[in-house]
């Protein structure tokens, strides 16, 4: 630690300070000594010293990057020696205009894919379901079957980039259709990587895009696990996301408290399984979001990999490459705003600058049209070039974490990790995360959350740039990408040839060995893949898991 003589010194200079200057001109402006506080309320001091920072670990060191706790990044050499992973979020309409923009995005210097599919899809039914009329790849893309997702990845070399899906009920199946693909070209299963989001619990907390109820969704996460570091060693087989529950309304430190609690959730339900931590822990992952308060956006991620770190160490495991959190980052859409939209520009580069200081491997910037619709090619084209002047030009990847050791940036680490173990306590009397979300913790805590968020705005406490402030009258600019309207009744088509065509005596087959087996307790992956190779649909594999698991109805909490 600082030595007391040395912290002494500190603070008789700190009081000089205030003493002779700070408070001579606040007596002259006293309008500048007004309270500030972050998104999350923790309130913010003018100044920061090392007294501060006088209780840090490792004697008032923050340590070393590739390092246990990993306070400084998971890496030695961080950007220095790879960049992040640029995967721009992309998916609209059917499988074969997706397609287009991936090849799209991929010629422009993406590094890395990642699906956004559409309601039907994220609940589990085909575009030709009555509840799925209108919805049509309206917020991703449209996949069916295993038709759809090889016209998804035509001449992609999925053996080659990574894949990112954000799926999370279906998740087992959506993800069996890509292996079957790889497999029906004769890409080995051993070269293929990628993530599938596959976090269930955040969806029973904010995005509430569940199919199943806990308990069978839980079993069959752990059976992505299992099947996953057996058969399919380069896949992350979840990405545990905080952005959904900060695009619900959380702030920072609930978004952080929230999804490491869930991670902890999912490594317990797999050691439960009986599965060896050191096996499954090395391919989990994380998702966060980036919003607008610089500093406490790089303080959040600084501070989840140590917790990360720390936690499962006690809970046995013993890999370094098990006590590392690796994440993906997206800039906040909640933050965008549909007046001024190219303003979105300027908050996008920021969220994406505190991304890559404080650490992440992976990252979507926003488009600055998403506010008003799904991204155009000029927008997502500025939305890499974002990405990539802040790798090429700003010199912000020449040395690792640049920020470590700042007085504030250690303080407000320290801080959001204290604030996090006392959420982690507030769960534990619940006796856990699920029974915290059927008593309607998080939601409530979240909803709250966001209330207090819009109500500062509508009184003009928080200024939102072209919202509250600065506003003009100009008209709308900027192009809007429009859909195909026969893509529906296209994909219905398809579907329709493909349930005739399909060999039905093995289709048959297949679904019933899935039903037996999802009424006993085998890994389900080998079933289900079993299912997606005959063409069953995706809608028909989960109508048979639901006949068996039932469907999730949410409680009245309010």
């Amino acid at each position: 630690m600082f030595k007391k003589e040395k912290l002494g010194r500190i603070k008789e200079k700190r009081t000089d300070w205030e003493k002779n200057c700070y408070s001579k001109t606040i007596k002259v402006h006293p309008e500048r000594k007004s309270k500030f506080e972050n998104l999350s309320g923790t309130e913010i001091k003018s100044i920061y010293t090392p007294e501060d920072i006088s209780n840090l670990d490792y004697n008032g060191n923050v340590g070393f990057p590739g390092v246990y706790p990993f306070l400084r990044g998971v890496h030695s050499t961080m950007y220095r020696g790879r960049l992040w992973t640029m995967r721009q979020f992309a998916g609209f309409g059917s499988a074969e205009e997706t397609n287009e923009r991936y090849k799209y995005l991929l010629e422009h210097g993406e590094t890395g894919l990642s699906v956004a599919f559409d309601y039907p899809t994220l609940y589990g039914y085909d575009t030709d379901h009555p509840l799925a009329r209108g919805e049509f790849g309206k917020c991703g893309v449209a996949i069916s079957s295993l038709k759809d997702m090889e016209l998804l990845f035509s001449d992609i070399p999925v053996d080659k980039i990574t894949t990112s899906m954000t799926i999370n009920g279906p998740a087992a199946i959506v993800w069996a259709m890509y292996i079957a693909n790889a497999e029906n070209r004769g890409i080995s299963n051993d070269v293929i990587g990628g993530t599938i989001q596959n976090d269930i619990l955040k969806e029973y907390i904010a995005q509430k895009s569940y199919i199943f109820p806990p308990e069978p969704s839980m079993r069959l996460i752990v059976d992505t696990f299992e099947y996953g570091f057996k058969k399919i060693p380069r896949w992350n087989t979840i990405s545990i996301s905080g952005y959904h529950i900060r695009e619900a309304g959380s702030t920072a430190i609930q978004e952080l408290a929230f999804t490491l609690g869930d991670g902890l959730e999912y490594v317990k339900a797999a050691m439960n399984r009986g599965l060896e931590i050191d096996k499954f822990a090395p391919r989990l992952s994380f998702f966060f979001n980036s919003h607008n308060d610089f500093f406490e956006e790089i303080a959040k991620y600084r501070a989840a990999r140590r917790i990360w770190a720390k936690e499962l160490k006690k809970l046995g495991a013993k890999k370094t490459r098990s006590l590392l959190m690796r994440f993906h980052t997206q800039t906040a859409g909640c933050s965008l705003t549909a007046q001024q939209p190219e303003v979105n520009i300027v908050r996008v580069t920021m969220q994406a600058l505190a991304a890559v200081l404080g650490g992440t491997q992976s990252l979507h910037t926003n488009s600055m049209d998403e506010a008003l619709a799904l991204p155009s090619e000029k927008a997502v084209r500025i939305a890499l070039r974002t990405q990539q002047i802040i790798a090429e030009e700003s010199g912000v990847t020449d040395t690792i974490d640049p920020l470590g050791g700042s007085y504030y940036v250690e303080w407000l680490t320290d801080k959001m990790e204290e604030e996090t173990y006392r959420y982690f306590d507030k769960v534990e009397k619940f006796g856990g995360v699920i029974p915290a979300i059927e008593r309607g913790f998080f939601q409530r805590e979240i909803a709250e959350s966001a209330y207090r968020y819009q109500r500062e705005i509508d009184e003009n406490k928080r200024v939102v740039v072209g919202v509250n402030e600065y506003k003009t009258d100009e008209e709308l600019s900027i192009p809007i990408l429009r859909m195909n309207e026969k893509g529906e009744q296209c994909q219905i088509n398809r579907l329709k040839k493909l349930r005739k065509e399909r060999n039905q005596s093995k289709f048959d087959r297949n679904l019933k060995r899935l039903k037996k087996a999802a009424e006993g307790d085998e890994n389900l992956m080998p079933y289900i893949l079993d299912c997606v190779h005959g063409y069953a649909t995706l809608g028909e594999t989960c109508d048979v898991l639901r006949e068996v698991f039932g469907e999730y109805k949410e409680p009245a909490i309010y």
